[in-house]
């Protein structure tokens, strides 16, 4: 599958957009209601010859007593476990949230880069309000608009210098080795069968 990269956050902060953005599709639901997206979308981003995975979580919403929200959660825990990158999309006109401060505590535990997004970066006004989110211990916020795409071939730089490097031979070789193994096991039904039929 090569290297995945998780798309998490609170709930409205442009998650889907950004996945429809990177895998140049439609497939993720884009709405401003809070938490439309419930299930883990896969998908797949090309960049400057670089091919990778896409996950996007549904919004993450901590200490909830809401049954989807607790559903969100583990899926969001399931997609970190499983990614090779994280990235932490907050929006940048709503400022730091209690939500943003709990995503990012629990983040930062993991032991996986982890890029600090900041969304609906819409004009350059936008930008200056940025730096709030260094107080959430995860580095420098990473400015762009989904929606129109700003920002976003940079952030896609730094995703592929980041991303640790594959090694698609491993595929390869696994797949020779199965070859290998279903002819030895076809040679095998043949010398049982030419032994039940001729008895040697």
């Amino acid at each position: 599958m090569g290297n995945l990269v998780a798309i998490v956050g609170r709930p409205n902060v442009g998650k889907s957009t950004l996945f429809n953005r990177l895998t140049n599709t439609r497939h993720a639901i884009v709405s401003d209601v809070a938490g439309t997206t419930r299930d883990r979308q896969y998908g797949k981003c090309e960049w400057c010859g670089h091919e990778f995975s896409v996950v996007d979580t549904g919004g993450w919403v901590v200490n909830s007593d809401d049954i989807f929200e607790d559903a969100i959660r583990r899926q969001v825990i399931v997609a970190t476990e499983e990614a090779d990158l994280v990235l932490f999309l907050v929006d940048i006109k709503n400022g730091v949230t209690d939500w943003d401060e709990d995503v990012a505590q629990i983040l930062r535990r993991i032991k996986l880069p982890v890029i600090l997004v900041a969304n609906k970066a819409d004009n350059n006004e936008d930008n200056y309000y940025a730096a709030d989110f260094y107080a959430l211990g995860l580095g420098e916020p990473h400015t762009i608009s989904a929606a129109t795409g700003s920002g976003t071939g940079d952030l896609l730089d730094l995703v592929v210098e980041t991303l640790p490097p594959y090694d698609s031979k491993c595929y390869f070789v696994s797949q020779t080795q199965l070859k290998q193994g279903m002819d030895e096991f076809n040679q095998l039904l043949k010398r049982v069968a030419y032994h039940e039929m001729f008895g040697y």
